[in-house]
C-alpha cells in the first residue's frame, strides 16, 4: 500500500495529448479526406496510489486515450510522463520494457484471452517475456496470482472456453499483475460483466491496489462505479476533458451542464429522492469528431449556451480546491441547470396530460 509521502507524488502527468486518426479514400492511391479527433489536447495528473476515473459517453475518447498513455497508440502529439520519463520519446527495446510498469486490463474478457492457450500460458507469457522467473518458479508464480484474483491455482491448464465471464477478466487481472506494474489502466473492465459480478470485481479491484500499491486509470461509463472507486473523476465529451474534480466535489456540485445533465440519469435506490428528482434530458446526438463544433464542442446539445460558446473554446481552469472545468458560465450552471429540468419535467407533464384528454374525449 503507498505510504501518504508516496500518494503526494505524481506518477503520470498526460500534458496536450492529441490522438488524431486520418480519413483516407480511394483504393490504389489513397487520399486523406479528414481526420477523426478521437482525443484532442487533454491534460491531468495521477498521483501514487490513486484512483482516476474517466468518464463519458460511448465513442467520447475514453479507452483512446488509456491506449495513446500506454503507448499502444502512438499519440498524434503531447507527452505522458511516468516516473519522470518521457513514454512518448521511448522507442523499441526501451519501450518494452517499461512495459512492464504500465498495464492495461481490456473491456472484453471474451476477446482479450487467445482461445488457443491455456490460463497457465496466458498468464506465464509476460513473466517469460520480462523474464522475471525461469522453470518451475514460473509455475508457482501463475498459481500464486490465480489465488490473489481470487480463483483455484489448478485452473492453469484449462482454456478460456472453459470459464465464466467474471472468471475470464480475473485471468485478465492476473496476466496484467503478473509483472508486477506499478500503474494499471482498467478499460471499462466490469461493463460487459453481470451486475452481480461487477461489483465483485470492483472490490477485488480495490483490494489489489491496497495490497500492492497499484494506481489505476478506471475507464467506464458507469457513474456508479466511477463514484465507488475513484479518487478523483475526469469528465470527458468528444476527445477533451470537461470537468475534473475530487470524486465526492463532483457528484455533490458539479460545474459542466454536461456533467450535470450525466448525474442526472444516475438511478437513485430511494423511491421517495427519486421522484423529486428532475433529470436533464440533452437534445440532439453527439456531434461527430470528423468534424467537431467550434468553440465548445457541447455548445450544440448544451440549454444554456450562449453566443460565446460558439465563437470561443473555454480555457479548462480551476475554480477552487482543484475543481476544473472548461465552460463559459460554470458560476451560473449549477442555478440554470435545475431550472431547465423543471422546465422539461412541466412540459412532459403537459404533454402527457393532453393525450389523457384527447383519450378521455375519444372513449
Amino acid at each position: 500500500m503507498a505510504t501518504t509521502a508516496q500518494q503526494n507524488e505524481t506518477l503520470i502527468e498526460v500534458s496536450n495529448l492529441k490522438m488524431h486518426f486520418p480519413v483516407t479514400k480511394g483504393v490504389l492511391l489513397q487520399r486523406q479526406v479528414g481526420t477523426v479527433k478521437a482525443v484532442d489536447g487533454i491534460s491531468f495528473t495521477i498521483k501514487q496510489g490513486e484512483t482516476l476515473g474517466l468518464v463519458g459517453e460511448s465513442g467520447c475518447g475514453k479507452s483512446t486515450t488509456g491506449r495513446a498513455i500506454l503507448q499502444l497508440y502512438r499519440p498524434t502529439s503531447g507527452e505522458v510522463i511516468f516516473q519522470g520519463q518521457s513514454l512518448t520519446d521511448l522507442r523499441g527495446e526501451e519501450l518494452r520494457r517499461m512495459r512492464r510498469n504500465v498495464q492495461m486490463i481490456f473491456q472484453d474478457p471474451y476477446a482479450s484471452l487467445n482461445p488457443r492457450m491455456t490460463v497457465g500460458d496466458t498468464i506465464s507469457e509476460p513473466i517469460r517475456v520480462h523474464k522475471l522467473r525461469q522453470g518451475a518458479a514460473v509455475r508457482e508464480r501463475v498459481q500464486e496470482l490465480l489465488s490473489l484474483v481470487g480463483l483455484n491455482p489448478g485452473f492453469t491448464n484449462r482454456y478460456p472456453h472453459e470459464f465464466s465471464g467474471g472468471q475470464r477478466q480475473r485471468i485478465g487481472i492476473a496476466r496484467a499483475l503478473a509483472v508486477e506494474p506499478s500503474f494499471v489502466v482498467c478499460d471499462e473492465p466490469v461493463s460487459a460483466l453481470d451486475v452481480s459480478i461487477q461489483a465483485q470485481i470492483v472490490n477485488l479491484l480495490e483490494a489489489l491496489q491496497d495490497r500492492l500499491g497499484l494506481t489505476y486509470l478506471f475507464i467506464a461509463h458507469d457513474l456508479s462505479v466511477v463514484k465507488h472507486i475513484s479518487d478523483r473523476v475526469a469528465v470527458m465529451y468528444l476527445g477533451k476533458v470537461v470537468e475534473l474534480a475530487d470524486g465526492n466535489k463532483l457528484y455533490e456540485s458539479p460545474l459542466h451542464p454536461y456533467t450535470q445533465a450525466l448525474l442526472s440519469a444516475v438511478p437513485i435506490p430511494d423511491p421517495q429522492v427519486e421522484q423529486q428528482r428532475r433529470r436533464i434530458i440533452l437534445e440532439g446526438d453527439v456531434p461527430s469528431p470528423l468534424n467537431p463544433p467550434s468553440g465548445c464542442h457541447f455548445h450544440t446539445r448544451c440549454p444554456i449556451m450562449i453566443q460565446h460558446c460558439v465563437d470561443e473554446e473555454p480555457p479548462f481552469q480551476d475554480y477552487g480546491d482543484g475543481h476544473f472545468a472548461a465552460c463559459w458560465r460554470a458560476h451560473e450552471s449549477a442555478t440554470l441547470m435545475p431550472e431547465i429540468a423543471k422546465a422539461q419535467f412541466e412540459a412532459e407533464a403537459a404533454r402527457l396530460s393532453s393525450e389523457i384528454a384527447k383519450l378521455k374525449t375519444s372513449a
